[in-house]
């Protein structure tokens, strides 16, 4: 068992047996409809199931009630919704980065489709900045002077590559409530854009692909043989924590045939792989983990019971394996100069 299977396991995630890379039956977590204060929003997990017209949909993002308990004050929310022109997500309030990120990527959203027209302007992620998120509440906020000289690079969760329909789209995947800590060399400027871009080339195969980023704090084995969660917080004061691990989970659907373009095959997948540099021949299936193994771990319903029941694994309907893109490195030249310079 990986060292990666065997956090998953020790937090729960699966219920007897090992962590095997099929997908295993699960029962959806349910969405909570507990009572709050008006004031109170408290976001849902984003559970994709089958529409009336048999394609996928994301679920409500928030809902709200009422408590007399909360009359004169309430805690919340400790997650903050996010809705942009290419994502939504939410922001963890006590890490100070999103807790999650949904995208739903088609050949047109990319400006790749033969049958839809370009938009007149697309972004250009060197007229970008990186810039603190105004919309979340200042002392939850993570900040850029967080990362300066952190020695971990302003992860995106949605990747700018994504949101190149418009400038605005691309200016919003560069708020840092988009941002998580990750290792720089090896992981973020490498293997995690490969599998990135994996993502990006399923709308050449796929006409629907929803894209799930989930960062994860998985247990390690202590030499006293305790399970321990342990992380790094960035920042001075220490403000924004590191992940151990990141989540992609995708679901994709196309037409079965053309014949029948209203009954769609759908495919899922999950991969968990360590914040830490990772060699460019690693196979993407090492990191193959069970969707209901995310859900468990981070605590979300991604998928309908009707989806998860339905859906072959990503991997028996497409190849899962990366291409090494070593040219990313010079694009990212300027942004990594922009990352080290002092904040202002």
């Amino acid at each position: 068992m990986s060292a990666i299977q065997a956090a998953i396991f020790v937090a729960g995630t699966l219920v007897g047996g090992g962590l095997t890379a099929a997908i295993v039956k699960s029962v959806a977590l349910p969405v909570d409809k507990t009572s709050v204060s008006p004031a109170v929003s408290f976001v849902t997990p984003p559970v994709v199931g089958l529409g009336t017209n048999g394609h996928a949909e994301l679920s409500s993002l928030a809902s709200l009630s009422s408590s007399a308990v909360l009359k004169y004050g309430n805690p919340g929310p400790i997650a903050d919704p996010i809705v942009r022109r290419a994502y939504v997500a939410a922001y963890d309030r006590r890490l100070r980065h999103p807790a999650w990120t949904a995208e739903h990527l088609t050949l047109a959203s990319l400006g790749k489709s033969a049958l839809v027209a370009s938009p007149d302007e697309s972004g250009d992620r060197t007229k970008s900045a990186f810039k603190e998120d105004e919309s979340i509440p200042a002392p939850f906020r993570a900040r850029l002077a967080d990362y300066f000289r952190s020695g971990y690079d302003r992860g995106h969760m949605v990747p700018a590559a994504d949101a190149k329909f418009s400038q605005e789209a691309m200016d919003e995947t560069f708020f840092l409530s988009n941002m998580a800590p990750q290792v720089g060399d090896g992981f973020n400027r490498h293997y995690w854009a490969y599998l990135e871009d994996w993502c990006r080339r399923l709308t050449g195969t796929f006409s629907d692909v929803y894209v799930f980023t989930v960062p994860l704090y998985l247990p390690h084995k202590d030499p006293d043989g305790k399970w321990r969660i342990t992380h790094e917080v960035i920042g001075s004061p220490p403000n924004v924590s590191v992940p151990t691990h990141f989540a992609k989970v995708v679901l994709t659907s196309k037409p079965t045939s053309p014949a029948t373009p209203n009954i769609l095959e759908l495919a899922a997948g999950a991969f968990v792989l360590p914040n830490a540099p990772i060699p460019d021949e690693t196979p993407l299936e090492k990191f193959v983990m069970p969707v209901e193994a995310v859900e468990r771990v981070a605590g979300l319903a991604l998928f309908s019971d009707a989806v998860k029941s339905t859906s072959k694994h990503i991997c028996q309907s497409t190849k899962c394996e990366v291409i090494v893109r070593r040219f990313d490195d010079a694009r990212k030249r300027p942004e990594m100069r922009r990352a080290i310079s002092a904040p202002k």
